[in-house]
């Protein structure tokens, strides 16, 4: 039986999952008139769900559950009929106080003309990670009653400058209806981010444009529409391993009052309390058919109703957690890989928890799983403020095949970023060494205490003007090395246009100028140049995206490593603490990739390095890229042949291009 509210034209059937029976208990539907009165309507129950049809409800009638049966927290069991139950399954939410809602029925239609997917490969994927309010609140090209909207974000001004940026997808922040936390509620904030999930299968309508209940799901639709027509693939970042109920003494909204001891993971010592890997007080209970049912029946929704073109799991590793411990072989990973419909998605894992000893595993999901690759934005920051050698980086540029190779996963399994949602800016990753989390309400406890960050001598904003030049330039640095680095780049959404949060790592609470795009920050546009400069070049040389792992085999080598001085590098230079520079030739003519050889240096060290340029006898390179200028145009010059000296200064990427001779048949290896 289908779960939820189905209109049918002229009536409408409501079924929804609870325990209540097996305890003597039962469930009665809530159709509300708006004003404070409601129809309690019966319901008949078969294995566990209630449902009844009735005449004449149409969309946009509110409703809910109360459900009858007994209050014994000592054995999991949390029925209240005096609360108002949300449906979970409900297609749209309607907020009628801060921590209570009212369940939507919606008309199911729309026209979706000859809306398509991109289906856009992952080796030419390019996700841009952003929030649904934060990219258009500010933004001046947008009318004032979209910004912070579903239509704002599909607005021209923001399209254009999405298409223009080059990037393939957008991966939004999440958008299911979410609730903001009492305790955020009690110091005046809000659950920016929207990591509090309520309802799985109803966008969130604090995003929709206007007040006419439900329509943030045809808004919602509208947007996907013109992502995709723009060319743009949509991400949702989907929290299925907790819920907005919160702890188990604070009151019931959903779940807890229809099916407590089945929904969540119960400690087993004390019923009263959950088991808690996810840090926020809940955790859904991936063992139980009815938790798996509806995250399935959630993720189809998404790609068959709403057209999304793949999800970003938040805390992953939760979800697979059969019997309490990470398994690859759960039953989550084995639906769906079964599943037609959610198996040819693109799907992406933050492949950790908290608070388990097998909390972290990257490297471990599944074949056909892509990965947040925090070990890439570790190794990247620390190369680059000169804390970590070239040993770590050099499987980062290539794609992490320590991380991924075993298991017959390639490069783009790794989804490399330097800055995400979750920590400073890029701007703010070169202003301050300290987290500034004051606004949070926390004591700036709250937080990562240790981001690799660097101030360059000066905590927060300045007028130094060598201070705020090796900021900019460090800032390119970081960015140029993500773009030239094999498997999939994902930029933090208002880095190219050199966003602040003024120093807060952890803005998951300012639904404010912390968290919203500054469009019109000073050097704002310089930077979003140099950021189109980088995507256009890795979009172009097909070497930056190898769909397999380099080996270093053939003749030539498919990549060939050089120290300072352009001599092949030596295992000591590998693991030498005090080296900090490092450059590779990818070889560019192949069957499978015919392509110019590229050239990549990178010096994080301060002092300049004469480098001898490698090559096959007379063969020339043109500087593509040196982030020594600030929109990374390399200065006019001669070309550069193999076998002289290129003076490469400190704090530098340099990428050059060289053609190679006609294929030989040994080039084709």
């Amino acid at each position: 039986m289908v779960l939820g509210a189905t209109w049918d034209g002229s009536d409408t059937r409501f079924a929804v999952f609870s325990s209540a029976a097996a305890y003597d208990g039962d469930v009665r539907l809530c159709l509300l008139d708006g004003r404070g009165g409601e129809q309690r309507v019966p319901m008949t129950v078969e294995n566990d769900i209630w449902s009844v049809t009735v005449p004449g409800v149409v969309p946009s009638q509110r409703y809910g559950y109360r459900v009858r049966g007994p209050w014994a927290p000592h054995r999991g069991l949390f029925f209240d009929e005096r609360r108002l139950l949300v449906d979970p399954y409900a297609r749209a939410l309607e907020p009628t106080a801060p921590r209570e809602a009212h369940s939507l029925v919606v008309a199911p239609g729309f026209d979706w003309g000859d809306d398509h997917p991109p289906d856009t490969p992952w080796a030419q994927t390019i996700l841009y990670e952003t929030h649904i309010k934060g990219i258009s609140q500010r933004h001046p090209g947008v009318a004032r009653d979209l910004r912070g909207t579903y239509l704002g974000l599909a607005s021209p001004a923001i399209l254009d400058h999405l298409v223009r940026l080059g990037i393939s997808a957008v991966e939004l922040l999440p958008v299911h209806q979410s609730l903001t936390e009492q305790r955020l509620l009690d110091l005046g904030l809000t659950n920016h981010w929207g990591y509090s999930t309520l309802g799985f299968f109803a966008p969130h309508a604090g995003y929709r444009a206007g007040t006419v209940p439900a329509s943030q799901v045809i808004q919602f639709k509208q947007m996907v529409k013109a992502l995709h027509r723009a060319g743009l693939e949509v991400i949702l970042d989907v929290v299925y391993n907790h819920t907005a109920e919160g702890e188990a003494g604070e009151p019931s909204i959903a779940f807890r009052g229809l099916a407590n001891e089945k929904y969540y993971r119960l400690d087993p010592d004390d019923p009263s309390r959950y088991t808690d890997s996810t840090g926020t007080g809940n955790t859904l209970n991936v063992d139980r058919r009815e938790v798996l049912r509806l995250i399935m029946d959630s993720l189809r929704y998404w790609v068959t109703d709403m057209h999304v073109d793949g999800f970003r799991f938040d805390l992953a590793t939760t979800l697979a957690r059969d019997t309490g411990s990470f398994d690859r072989l759960s039953a989550f990973f084995d639906l769906i890989y079964q599943d037609p419909v959610i198996n040819r998605v693109k799907l992406i894992a933050e492949p950790w928890d908290v608070g388990r000893p097998d909390s972290y595993q990257v490297g471990r999901f599944p074949r056909g799983w892509a990965e947040w690759n925090d070990r890439y934005r570790d190794d990247v920051r620390d190369f680059w403020r000169r804390r970590g050698g070239v040993a770590a980086l050099g499987y980062r540029l290539t794609g992490s095949s320590d991380l991924y190779a075993a298991d017959r996963r390639g490069p783009a399994t790794s989804i490399n970023y330097v800055t995400a949602h979750d920590g400073k800016t890029l701007r703010d990753l070169v202003t301050y060494e300290r987290k500034h989390n004051e606004a949070n309400g926390e004591n700036n406890h709250d937080g990562t205490g240790d981001d690799r960050a660097d101030n360059f001598g000066i905590e927060g904003p300045t007028d130094d003007e060598q201070v705020l030049a090796a900021r900019a330039r460090q800032q390119r640095n970081l960015l140029a090395t993500l773009f030239v680095s094999q498997g999939v780049p994902m930029i933090l959404g208002g880095d190219e246009c050199c966003r602040t949060q003024m120093g807060n790592n952890n803005s998951y609470c300012q639904d404010n100028a912390i968290s919203w795009y500054d469009w019109s920050a000073k050097n704002g546009q310089r930077f979003t140049e140099f950021t189109r400069r980088l995507i256009g070049l890795n979009r172009a040389r097909r070497s930056l995206r190898r769909p397999a792992f380099l080996t270093g085999a053939g003749d030539p080598p498919d990549i060939a490593w050089f120290d300072a001085a352009g001599r092949p590098m030596a295992e000591d230079t590998w693991n030498d603490p005090t080296n900090h520079f490092v450059a590779y030739l990818l070889r560019g003519r192949t069957a499978e990739l015919p392509d110019d050889d590229v050239l990549v240096v990178l010096n994080a060290g301060p002092a300049e390095s004469g480098f001898v340029t490698p090559g096959r006898p007379g063969q020339e390179f043109t500087v593509l890229l040196d982030t020594g200028t600030a929109e990374g145009r390399p200065a006019p010059g001669p070309a550069i042949t193999s076998g002289s000296t290129l003076f490469v200064p400190g704090r530098t990427v340099l990428v050059a291009a060289g053609p190679r001779p006609p294929q030989r048949p040994s080039d084709a290896a």
